[in-house]
């Protein structure tokens, strides 16, 4: 997927293209009137995450400028622009008014780039990434793209018209632009081990922040701080963090489960604090073709961690980690290729090298949407079938009209899961829970 033009006569098509099957004659911002050849860079969302994307989207080699920040708090935008500034002053040029807060920040934001980079709580990945769809923009799109079927089937959505609008699409999952995975995918797409037949996909770990409930704080406010324990926001940890996992099992099969059965609770992380998600899953995912994924996951302090993937294929098996690793062994256990990358690129810088080098030449490259989305209900599956105790299968779960988001977004409405009076929060009961 390639089609080549001159880097600013490129944005200006897109925006062209986009303007005339989508949005009439309407003017496109005024961003493509000059004919200076910056990138403009809008970033939303401005935490931890964020701020590291905006850092490797200006460490590439092409001539880019961060224009507009948006958050739906101030003192994370405060501390980006500060390191922002402290690492990159000639590149930072962001004026008061550039600086957006709130629930419509992003809008705002949007119009002022060409590229628009997204780290908000995966919740929020549907409607912004429609929006800069709808405004054509190219993006770079953290993982997970939603947290339900119905954001799913929206992400979908706007995913083909980014592709009708010829507008790269890069998602955050980073193992994609990784050269151990690469290198060992391609070999095993090529016969290495024969057809795969099984594999284990693991995320343990200790687990993340939580942040204290303040004085006078707001439930919205609240549970947005603590985005990650709500599931309107996270998706739980199968969805926001497993997600590179199932993405990998997703790959080296060439296809997404049929169906998925599984098992979850609360065993370790049951305060208050942790809100409504699970500290555990266990989930079989069935593909078309016979094979199963093993996927485990779990928050548990004090406990073995492991984070890596293996599968079994009928002529031997693989090893691979984000540690720059990946081993295949023919079927008598013999090692017949090693990648010990200890050199190897950061596959975070990576995926913005990429990026931006295509943009830069006037180049058509990325639609990760669609696989972005659909690795990322892959998660949503395994959630919904260890919520519900059920074995439910792919076609069902992504009709679901089940929607986790709030009715309003606004500091003064109220999420659809509230604390009982003891500021416990309901949690899914399988057996008892509706899922879809």
């Amino acid at each position: 997927m390639k089609n080549k033009y001159d880097r600013r006569d490129f944005l200006k098509s897109t925006a062209m293209i986009a303007g005339a099957t989508a949005i009439g004659t309407a003017p496109i911002n005024g961003v493509f009137a000059s004919n200076d050849d910056t990138i403009k860079i809008a970033l939303v969302g401005c935490g931890g995450r964020g701020t590291g994307a905006a850092f490797q989207a200006l460490s590439t080699k092409q001539n880019l400028k961060i224009v507009a920040l948006a958050d739906a708090f101030r003192d994370p935008l405060d501390e980006c622009y500060k390191r922002l500034v402290a690492r990159f002053k000639d590149k930072v040029d962001v004026p008061e008014e550039h600086k957006f807060v709130g629930f419509d920040a992003y809008e705002k934001a949007i119009a002022l780039a060409d590229v628009v980079l997204f780290a908000t709580p995966p919740g929020f990945r549907p409607m912004h990434f429609a929006e800069a769809v709808k405004q054509n923009k190219h993006v770079f799109i953290e993982k997970p793209l939603a947290v339900d079927a119905p954001g799913i089937r929206q992400v979908l959505a706007t995913a083909k018209e980014a592709e009708s609008k010829k507008l790269n699409v890069v998602v955050g999952l980073q193992r994609r632009y990784q050269k151990n995975y690469r290198e060992t995918i391609e070999k095993i797409h090529n016969g290495a081990i024969g057809k795969i037949q099984s594999g284990q996909v693991y995320w343990n770990s200790g687990g993340v922040w939580v942040r204290p409930r303040t004085a006078n704080q707001t439930e919205m406010d609240y549970q947005m701080r603590n985005w990650y324990y709500f599931n309107w926001l996270c998706g739980d940890h199968i969805v926001e963090q497993h997600v590179h996992q199932l993405d990998v099992a997703n790959w080296v099969i060439g296809g997404y489960p049929v169906s998925a059965q599984g098992t979850g609770s609360r065993a370790w992380r049951t305060g208050k604090e942790y809100g409504e998600i699970y500290d555990n899953h266990a989930v079989e995912f069935t593909y078309a073709d016979g094979s199963v994924i093993y996927s485990q996951c779990r928050h548990f302090e004090g406990t073995s961690n492991r984070v890596d993937e293996t599968f079994q294929g009928t002529g031997g098996k693989v090893y691979l980690s984000a540690s720059n690793v990946g081993t295949l062994w023919d079927k008598d256990g013999k090692e017949i290729f090693n990648h010990q990358g200890k050199g190897d690129p950061n596959p975070y810088q990576t995926e913005h090298d990429e990026l931006f080098e295509a943009i830069a030449k006037g180049e058509y490259k990325f639609a990760d949407g669609e696989r972005g989305a659909k690795s990322t209900f892959t998660g949503i599956l395994g959630r919904l079938a260890t919520y519900s105790g059920q074995v439910l299968s792919w076609d069902e779960a992504l009709a679901s009209d089940i929607s986790l988001m709030p009715d309003k977004l606004s500091w003064d409405a109220l999420p659809k899961v509230l604390p009982d009076a003891n500021g416990l929060y309901p949690y899914a009961q399988p057996g008892k829970t509706k899922v879809i």
